[in-house]
């Protein structure tokens, strides 16, 4: 049930880049609450029903935004397996409820968690969200390396930066990689980018309805130039192509995973990819 509007707390000062986070929000809420649901992401529902703010204005609500968060819960599963005392860096996290989901997918867990954003988003998350004294809330942007100093890497570490890098400027995005690949040696980062073509397709920015426009994506690399990070950035061991999960339906179940593992389409799509620091 909705809760009261006199009760919920309103979100609508969120501009920019940080707005879309509630977007992604809605999408992943939506595809949690339905009947086939393809996340189990209780927060991400109550976290809707919190917030006053016009959700219908970002339009479609598809499976998109809960398989990439799909994605990042599995890759960073699998690290914290390893590595169960690990810190999980979260950039620019927005509404994103990874840490909920992890807590209970993983038996005993003993990871400690970072979440970085800028602060009117931090004071939301905050006020909306649970604390635990394994989270440390960071009010700054993920390109204030301050961040790192702030991170215990002594048992391992595994960054998420989940729809960030694609509206950093090209510089910006390859500095914060290379960043991060020479101050967390034997850690991982999972991060997300769109096909090469929106850059050049959607100069200012892709309209999702005609109410709301995506804001401009001018940083991305097809899996091809991603492969090649291992020669160009130092300390960059290994760079994984991360399938999209299957969803529901015979688009998202059966075509799209198809069409993304597909090698003559495979660069022109989009990608998840997993780095690996030597």
């Amino acid at each position: 049930m909705d809760r009261p509007a006199e009760s919920k707390v309103d979100a609508r000062a969120l501009n920019g880049v940080s707005e879309t986070a509630l977007m992604t929000l809605n999408g992943r809420a939506y595809q949690a609450a339905h009947s086939h649901a393809i996340i189990d992401d209780p927060e991400a529902i109550r976290l809707v029903e919190s917030i006053a703010f016009d959700f219908d204005k970002f339009g479609r609500r598809g499976q998109e935004m809960a398989l990439r968060s799909l994605a990042v819960d599995r890759c960073a599963t699998a690290y914290l397996h390893e590595h169960p005392e690990a810190t999980v860096v979260a950039l620019a996290e927005g509404f994103q409820t990874s840490f909920w989901r992890l807590n209970s997918i993983i038996g005993d867990p003993r990871f400690n968690w970072v979440s970085v954003d800028l602060e009117p988003v931090m004071r939301l998350r905050e006020r909306l969200l649970p604390t635990s004294p394994r989270i440390t809330n960071l009010a700054q942007s993920a390109l204030d390396y301050s961040w790192m100093a702030q991170v215990d890497s002594s048992a391992g570490v595994f960054i998420t930066a989940e729809g960030l890098l694609m509206y950093l400027q090209p510089r910006q995005a390859m500095d914060l990689i290379a960043a991060c690949a020479e101050r967390f040696p034997g850690g991982q980062m999972f991060f997300d980018v769109p096909p090469t073509l929106v850059k050049k397709v959607a100069p200012r920015g892709m309209r999702s309805s005609r109410h709301y426009r995506v804001p401009p994506m001018p940083f991305s690399l097809s899996p091809r130039q991603l492969a090649r990070l291992t020669q160009t950035v130092p300390g960059i061991k290994a760079v994984h192509d991360v399938p999209i999960p299957k969803g529901r339906g015979l688009f998202f179940g059966t075509l799209f995973p198809a069409f993304w593992q597909w090698g003559p389409t495979k660069n022109f799509r989009g990608a998840y990819t997993l780095l690996e620091f030597a």
